[in-house]
């Protein structure tokens, strides 16, 4: 179980496959911010309500230059799956074997119901053109989140709310 990342810090380099099958690497990210955001599993309520509102707010974002990637442990033919029965308009990223949600410090101990596992916490990172974390958001309550993401992008790039 890793740090979280924290604002300041440059943002831990990876490679991993992409939902069409592409290998993304971070580094080819770089020039425009990125909303890398970590999400337990593919179609369960909270990830799809998540994915969802990004999807819906894909346009602001874009105008904002944002690149929207999401990372969870599913593989690649369940990212698809989830794609496209919710029409997603973003990246899906798997991590199966939760490497780059440990470097980031979403990989955690878990407690549900006094059962203790380890697995993905919900959390969304805002990196900047450079690299570096400009925001971190722990333990993402879903409702409202992608309106803070947009907030924090505003600011980022100096532009007055809507």
């Amino acid at each position: 179980m890793g740090d979280w990342i924290e604002p300041g810090q440059k943002a831990p380099a990876f490679t991993l496959t992409a939902d069409d099958g592409t290998k993304v690497r971070f580094a080819d990210l770089a020039g425009g911010p990125v909303v890398l955001y970590f999400y337990p599993k593919d179609d369960t309520p909270g990830c799809t309500k998540e994915a969802c509102a990004f999807r819906d707010r894909s346009g602001e974002l874009a105008k904002l230059g944002a690149r929207v990637l999401g990372i969870s442990p599913d593989d690649v033919a369940s990212h698809q799956r989830f794609r496209d029965k919710y029409r997603l308009n973003f990246t899906l990223l798997a991590d199966p074997d939760h490497a780059v949600a440990e470097k980031y410090g979403a990989w955690r101990e878990k407690n549900m119901y006094g059962k203790v596992s380890m697995g993905v916490q919900r959390s969304t990172y805002l990196i900047d053109a450079a690299g570096k974390v400009a925001r971190l958001w722990k333990r993402v309550q879903v409702e409202g989140h992608d309106e803070q993401v947009l907030g924090a992008l505003r600011e980022l790039a100096g532009v007055g709310g809507a």
